[in-house]
């Protein structure tokens, strides 16, 4: 019975989305990309579930970074390690280069390899979620710079930003990308610096001309009512909760069905 209803109401959603003008997404297909935040069944499963979306492809990975390292190996390449979301202190050096494989480009990498096996179709919408993690940020002047991806600096978080959103372009010239800022922590000292990265991704996203979804400003997640210790939608202070999934999902399905065109 519940499942009916479920199917029920997607209908007259979609029903009431055409009628709106808005696009069937139960005929369109979902990929994103990002770090712990949005890694396995988040705020992604919430955007899919609003909206309908016929698949759901996503490729982040905790503690995952727009930068890459000076020893990053492309996807796929001989004697690539793999990816790891692992954080706390180790020397292990096998572990160490799984980690540095955990970036954007690697994911999307990735993710391009997983459609072109038939793993998965191609997208028709691309979300990335990422810049928590970053700790190198570059400037978006330098990373802005000619039009050949090879020449971009992807050490930083700006050349790793504008290297992914443009390859996503590339490979699917049909699918709409959007970036979503950070979202507010429980520390001062972490918002002052991520604000900083929403500007530079700003700046990459209007060079591109992608759709920025400001996580930041707008999903109702903010440092004043966090404590740190799971006051509200963060349980730690940085991770959203199961209801702070939901409530970042239902804000970027929201911009995602405003602004799909």
């Amino acid at each position: 019975m519940k499942r009916l209803l479920s199917l029920a109401a997607l209908v007259l959603f979609a029903l009431g989305s055409m009628a709106q003008g808005f696009p069937d997404f139960t005929k369109l297909n979902f990929g994103c990309d990002g770090n712990s935040i949005t890694a396995g069944q988040q705020w992604s499963e919430t955007v899919v579930q609003q909206l309908g979306f016929a698949t759901h492809h996503n490729v982040a990975v905790g503690s995952a970074t727009w930068a890459c390292h000076a020893d990053t190996q492309d996807y796929g390449s001989t004697g690539f390690a793999g990816i790891s979301g692992g954080w706390l202190p180790t020397e292990d050096a096998a572990e160490l280069q799984k980690r540095h494989n955990n970036c954007s480009k690697v994911h999307v990498q990735k993710f391009i390899a997983e459609v072109e096996a038939g793993q998965f179709p191609a997208p028709d919408v691309f979300v990335f979620a990422m810049g928590t993690n970053d700790g190198n940020l570059g400037t978006a002047e330098e990373a802005l710079k000619g039009k050949n991806l090879d020449e971009v600096d992807v050490t930083t978080m700006a050349g790793g930003a504008r290297w992914a959103i443009q390859t996503i372009i590339e490979r699917f010239p049909d699918c709409r990308v959007f970036v979503c800022t950070p979202i507010q922590t429980a520390d001062p000292g972490h918002n002052a610096f991520n604000l900083r990265k929403c500007q530079i991704l700003k700046e990459i996203c209007r060079a591109l001309s992608v759709q920025v979804i400001d996580c930041w400003a707008e999903c109702g997640i903010t440092e004043k009512l966090e404590n740190g210790h799971g006051q509200r939608y963060l349980r730690d202070g940085l991770h959203p909760e199961r209801p702070g999934q939901q409530l970042m999902g239902r804000y970027i399905a929201k911009e995602i069905r405003n602004n799909y065109f």
